[in-house]
Formats: C-alpha cells, structure tokens, sequence
C-alpha cells in the first residue's frame, strides 16, 4: 500500500460518508424516522454500485487499481453502512416491533442482493461498450 493509495481511499470514503449524510437527512425529512429509509437506501445503492465497479474492474482496463480502491472501499466503504444497519435492528427488537425488525432485515437483504445482480450486469455493459 502506498500513501498515495490510502489517501485516496480516505478521500473517497469522506465522500461516501457525505452522501450518506444527504441521503439519510432527505429521507429523514421525506419520510419520518418510523423506518430507517436512508440506512436501506445507501446499502441497496451501495451494493449495486460496489457490484458494477466490481465488474468494470474485470473486465475493462480504464479502472485502474487506484481508482478501483477510492471507488469500493472509500466511497462505497463511506457510504453503506451495515453496523447502522444493525444497530437498528437491535433497537427494532429492543422495542419488541419484532415485525418492522423482520420486515427490514427481508428487505435490506433482498435489496441488497438483488441491487448487487443489476450493478453486476450493468457493470459488464459498461466495461464491453
């Protein structure tokens, strides 16, 4: 690892730490704090845009390794957030509302996955266009 390498990748997940900030606060404000949009909405983002870089980077030579570690683990890093993810969920089943628990795990899981399928194919598009 070099320095150049780390401070990109600090410089990425400052960013992805931003947008995480954006996107919880508009959801916040949208949609009330009854379920946690934002946590759910970085991490279906995040995984389908982790999936497509993962792809670009197999199979297209433009991505190189220094932007391939700003991209996915600075700003992807930065920007989905599994132990906020988690402590929600303690707090769900701390609160006894076992059900809105289940319901988020299903659909961050579910989500997640499925984002992760569309980035992969999205990014072997873009990587053989």
């Amino acid at each position: 690892m070099s320095v150049k390498e780390f401070a990109w990748v600090c410089f990425g997940g400052a960013c992805g730490s931003g947008l995480r900030f954006l996107v919880t606060s508009w959801t916040l404000a949208r949609y009330g704090n009854a379920f946690p949009f934002g946590t759910l909405a970085v991490n279906i983002v995040g995984s389908l845009l982790l999936a497509c870089i993962f792809q670009i980077s197999r199979n297209a030579t433009w991505l190189g390794p220094t932007l391939q570690l700003a991209l996915g683990t600075g700003v992807m890093g930065g920007l989905t957030t599994y132990s906020t993810f988690n402590l929600e969920l303690v707090r769900y089943l701390q609160d006894g509302q076992v059900r809105l628990a289940l319901t988020y795990s299903v659909a961050t899981l579910f989500g997640c996955l499925l984002a992760a399928v569309l980035g992969s194919s999205l990014g072997r598009m873009i990587a053989t266009s």
